[in-house]
């Protein structure tokens, strides 16, 4: 990811998980239970958690691995990995936690170290997403597998001009009066350059993955990209 936008989701920290709940209704926690759910996470499990954010997706890791699972979240945004921490210490002081500033595009881990990886909004901003993909893979025990929801532009000609409509309309100017316009202006273009999810499972299978699928979900706006290694 480029030092812009790493910029970016570090001046937005601050506003980020009340800005997830305004926008989605709320809606963001149901597709993140069921990326997680979609990760196969069981107890016990070792997880790891990319582009954590403000932690939503670890923590639901770290509910499911249990106790004597052992659970990662990472992001480069060292202003969000300080509001995960601090929720961490607020809402789940039980977990099992381990908290790394790193690059998804060159992992601090050795390989086949996973059984579950999940991936929230992180993948539309990558530089380089098959060598993402291919990070995944390596860490990934045999038989693990990982889930990664993010934005997807509709097949549906009708719900595109709709999603485009939602971004112009709402989020942005929602993010502009929360003083953090330009940084959430950008997902508009970045969706323009992300492929879809047929085009997301065709990369998954050419690393190596099996059983991929794109589960389409909130009317085809949202997707969550399934890989088996």
């Amino acid at each position: 990811m480029s030092n812009e936008i790493r910029d970016i989701f570090d001046r937005i920290a601050p506003v980020y998980d009340q800005l997830n709940d305004w926008l989605s209704l709320g809606q963001h926690r149901i597709w993140k239970e069921m990326t997680v759910k979609w990760s196969a996470v069981k107890p016990g499990d070792t997880c790891l958690d990319l582009c954590c954010g403000s932690g939503d997706l670890t923590f639901r890791l770290a509910r499911y691995a249990g106790v004597t699972g052992k659970v990662y979240g990472v992001d480069f945004s060292c202003n969000l990995l300080t509001v995960a921490k601090e929720r961490c210490h607020k809402y789940y002081p039980q977990a099992s936690i381990t908290w790394l500033e790193a690059d998804v595009l060159n992992l601090p881990f050795d390989d086949n170290q996973f059984d579950a990886i999940t991936m929230g909004y992180g993948l539309r901003n990558v530089k380089d997403i098959p060598l993402s993909l291919q990070e995944i893979y390596r860490v990934l025990k045999p038989g693990g597998k990982a889930a990664i929801l993010d934005f997807h532009k509709p097949s549906n000609a009708i719900l595109r001009t709709f999603q485009q409509w939602y971004l112009d309309n709402l989020v942005v100017p929602l993010a502009t009066n929360l003083g953090v316009k330009e940084e959430y202006a950008y997902i508009s273009p970045s969706l323009d350059r992300f492929p879809i999810g047929q085009e997301q499972v065709r990369i998954a299978q050419k690393i190596g993955f099996v059983n991929t699928i794109h589960y389409p979900i909130s009317n085809d706006m949202m997707g969550v990209l399934v890989v088996n290694k």
